[in-house]
């Protein structure tokens, strides 16, 4: 009975013994566990995109916002330039603007404050956000100047042939005239002052100007005053003549900086101008001198190309410009315009070029690519060295 009643415990001892074994025998942790691949950019690089309200409903509503802001997020961008000013409105409510032509925001966006809404979404995501002055100087769009000129005729930008400056359909104020200067700076003092903003932005129309234009009575009357009462050059590529005027733009914008800088130390000033000396001869911007100068926290060209070609020679020639390591050079990546949308192969040709010239970060143009590309920016992006 001793025997027979302990042979179903030795059983049990046995196959427990056995059950152990096989446990011991199999390896308890995978040797090779999956890695999560490391990016290969530099973390403190700006990845930015712009967002305007051409062709996109993104400020159209808060839901829409916060649904952008969090398409950022995934896609791996950490800074966004909104538009804050075109076509002679501002995308908030501003004073400046209700002085001016009597009206504070863009009609679609009546009793709402889209600035704030995407300051508000974008910090709670983590990300920067910028206000982006998208016209400058030019007060509007096929439109004999807009409101803007209605409100102040001797602001218009005039032609060697007295007439208004339009220039890709663009009507230009006279970015000479103090009067015009001062409506600037005012709106970015008061975007600046009011709001909780990382940075304010100019781009190809701000500081710029036609290099057709310095025509009008009142830099008529200053060029004189400046060279012994002498007309200025009617050729428009004057070289004396456009360095005259490109100095008049530098002045302006280093005053700009000290104006923003002088309300908020801290907040980014940021310059998207078109490729030098392209932008030098056709738009007056020598933004070279204004990297040199540390007028600017960071210079963004716009390097909109079509192909890896053109796109490599681009980025050579702005980077052969670039001279204080000081202040950033972030290429603008032509993401979408129109029906075009940069293949997903020519996103990371262009980025691999951006690295390989040093660059460590871009922006992008515009949001609206970025959902039909976003298994590109979360899949390959990160990963280009």
């Amino acid at each position: 009975m001793r025997i027979a009643a302990f042979a179903p415990c030795l059983l049990a001892v046995t196959l427990l013994w056995g059950c152990s074994k096989k446990t011991a025998d199999q390896p308890t942790n995978n040797p090779n566990p999956p890695t999560t691949p490391t990016p290969a950019w530099d973390v403190n690089a700006m990845r930015g995109i712009w967002i305007t309200t051409t062709a996109s409903t993104v400020l159209d509503s808060r839901d829409n916002i916060r649904a952008a802001v969090q398409a950022c997020k995934t896609a791996n961008i950490n800074h966004i330039f909104v538009v804050v000013y075109n076509n002679a409105r501002t995308m908030y409510p501003s004073d400046v603007m209700r002085n001016l032509i009597g009206v504070s925001i863009l009609e679609r966006f009546a009793g709402r404050d889209p600035l704030k809404e995407m300051i508000d979404e974008g910090h709670a995501a983590g990300l920067k956000v910028h206000a982006w002055f998208e016209y400058g100087f030019a007060s509007s769009f096929s439109a004999n100047g807009g409101p803007i000129l209605a409100a102040r005729p001797h602001w218009a930008a005039r032609d060697a042939g007295g007439n208004l400056t339009i220039k890709n359909g663009f009507d230009w104020l006279n970015a000479f005239h103090p009067e015009v200067q001062q409506f600037m700076i005012d709106l970015f003092k008061e975007v600046t002052t009011k709001y909780n903003v990382d940075g304010v932005q100019g781009d190809d129309r701000l500081p710029a100007l036609p290099s057709s234009a310095g025509y009008d009575n009142y830099t008529l009357g200053l060029y004189r005053a400046e060279n012994g009462g002498a007309d200025p050059p009617g050729n428009i590529t004057d070289a004396g003549w456009l360095q005259w005027r490109a100095r008049k733009l530098n002045a302006f914008c280093k005053r700009l900086r000290n104006e923003v800088k002088s309300i908020k130390p801290n907040v980014m000033f940021t310059i998207s101008p078109s490729p030098f000396p392209w932008g030098l001869n056709e738009y007056l911007q020598d933004w070279p001198t204004w990297v040199d100068s540390s007028w600017v926290d960071a210079i963004i060209p716009q390097c909109y190309r079509y192909d890896i070609a053109a796109y490599s020679a681009t980025i050579n020639q702005q980077k052969s410009f670039h001279r204080n390591s000081n202040v950033p050079l972030y290429p603008g990546v032509l993401l979408r315009t129109g029906t075009y949308t940069a293949t997903e192969g020519f996103l990371s040709q262009m980025i691999t070029e951006n690295r390989r010239a040093g660059f460590k970060g871009e922006v992008y143009f515009f949001y609206e690519g970025l959902p039909t590309r976003s298994s590109w920016f979360q899949g390959q992006y990160p990963f280009i060295r």
